[in-house]
């Protein structure tokens, strides 16, 4: 491939403009710098990227020392898929939490205090929320990142979600379009298919998207899934039929469509990334969301000479390409007059905490709240990629600092039960899961652990899909730090 070497001719710039890229670090290199001044227009931040609100503000501020109508792009659903709070958990329980409680001035209050904090550091895009309908309970990427099982509930809290998280000054980016949640796939490792007729796409999967639409949203993601009643041959992200025909025509969206992580396995591993970024852009996307896992100058030029190519060759129109940077822009300027205005609300640092405290749902009956230092169990599965498995869950930490004392161990797999049961000893059980249901070895533990300690307190961070049993049965719909917290609390009888 020719390497284009000038950085300031209009298809070279529209090529830069389009991308989407992260980097490592907590400070912005020299190369990521030099791309902002010839047309990059957009950065990606993941949980690397970030240390603390105060150098999230200065590596911000350092970006737009380059270029002040940069969009700053982060990953922050709040909830288990947290950038902001990656090494505590997050303040904010997230969407199934919200679905649960089904108030929406509730999730609106959650979605502005979030996106007040973003804007306060300096991010002007978050790739949130999601408005999928988790309709596949084995669903292994989506689960409580989904409002719930209902598309008339998800839309309506996607609506106040977008809503509120703008009135913050931060774009929404709804995802997963046209919708991730009958999947029982991970799109981060290979290509998921939904097979499901064109009468119940309409009125489940797309209906959040509507709502969204409806709602102002200002960017909307594509999914990397393949769904035969839209296009039996591409997936979603490279597919015409699904990101023009139907998004742009049919549901008549005006705003950016960004791509999901293109270094993902299901476009990476059968397209290869340069390759599907052209049929991106081609399909309809605006922005190449690329970063996740592929993070450095290599990756933006290869991506930036693949557009220039594919526009010198005639394979991509030159106006699509200029179509796409230009929405970029637009999205650029409505986030700078955004930032420019000043939100009304006052800061409200406890919307997340009371939010998880009216998501848990009780079954059975704790005799007595713990005064002693319990042993918490925790069934740990292997986390998914969205989420990561660097950030803390459970309810131990909390648990300690309301009963000092209290220890953990983290088991998996074949003899967990007996493995947790031989490590509490007399103290009394809080065994904590994830989504026990999609876990036969989690229900095999759980098994073991209540035929010998039946007082044992049963604390499900995940989808709670799975009976409740244990003499207390806490479902908090996320395991975000707050979920922990309210569980906690309710343990400990405060």
């Amino acid at each position: 491939m020719t390497t284009f070497a000038s950085g300031t001719d209009t298809l070279t710039r529209d090529a830069l403009t389009v991308l989407q890229p992260g980097f490592t670090g907590t400070t912005a290199p020299d190369w990521l710098l030099r791309r902002l001044g010839e047309g990059l227009a957009s950065v990606g931040l993941f949980g690397r990227n970030i240390s603390s609100a105060d150098q999230l503000s200065a590596l911000t501020a350092q970006l737009r020392a380059e270029r002040d109508d940069v969009l700053v792009a982060i990953d922050e659903e709040g909830g288990d898929v947290t950038r902001l709070e990656v090494r505590t958990g997050s303040s904010f329980p997230g969407n199934h939490a919200l679905g649960a409680v089904d108030d929406v001035d509730l999730t609106r209050e959650v979605a502005f205090e979030l996106g007040r904090r973003l804007a306060a550091c300096g991010v002007n895009l978050n790739w949130a929320p999601s408005a999928d309908v988790n309709s596949n309970p084995d669903n292994p990427v989506i689960g409580v990142r989904s409002f719930g099982a209902s598309a008339d509930l998800v839309a309506r809290h996607t609506a106040a979600y977008v809503t509120g998280l703008q009135s913050a000054g931060v774009a929404a980016c709804t995802k997963h379009f046209p919708g991730h949640g009958d999947t029982a796939i991970d799109s981060h490792h290979a290509l998921p298919r939904i097979d499901v007729d064109l009468p119940v796409l309409m009125s489940r999967e797309l209906s959040p998207f509507r709502a969204a639409i409806a709602a102002g949203s200002r960017a909307v993601m594509s999914a990397h899934i393949l769904v035969p009643a839209l296009d039996p041959e591409h997936p979603a992200t490279l597919s015409h039929k699904v990101l023009t025909d139907l998004l742009r025509g049919e549901l008549g969206y005006e705003g950016l469509i960004v791509t999901d992580g293109m270094e993902m396995r299901a476009i990476a591993g059968t397209y290869g990334i340069e390759r599907g970024s052209v049929l991106a852009v081609a399909a309809g996307a605006d922005a190449i969301c690329v970063g996740g896992g592929l993070a450095d100058d290599e990756t933006v030029r290869r991506l930036r000479d693949a557009l220039v190519s594919a526009v010198r060759s005639g394979e991509l129109p030159e106006e699509r390409l200029a179509d796409a940077a230009e929405r970029v822009r637009s999205l650029a300027r409505w986030t700078a007059a955004a930032s420019a205005a000043d939100p009304q609300a006052e800061p409200d640092p406890e919307v997340g905490l009371r939010a998880a405290r009216r998501a848990l749902t009780l079954t059975g009956v704790n005799p007595a709240p713990l005064t002693e230092p319990p042993y918490v169990a925790a069934f740990t599965p292997v986390a998914n990629f969205a989420v990561g498995d660097e950030t803390p869950w459970g309810v131990a930490a909390e648990l300690t600092r309301l009963l000092p004392g209290t220890e953990t161990g983290s088991f998996a797999g074949e003899g967990a039960g007996m493995a947790a049961l031989a490590a509490a000893g007399r103290r009394r059980i809080v065994a904590v899961v994830r989504d026990e249901h999609r876990h036969p070895w989690m229900t095999a533990a759980l098994d073991s652990v209540l035929r010998s300690r039946p007082d044992t307190i049963v604390v499900e961070m995940g989808v709670p899909q799975a009976p409740a049993r244990g003499a207390l049965h806490i479902a908090t719909h996320g395991a975000a730090r707050v979920c922990g917290r309210a569980a906690a609390e309710v343990i400990a009888g405060e």
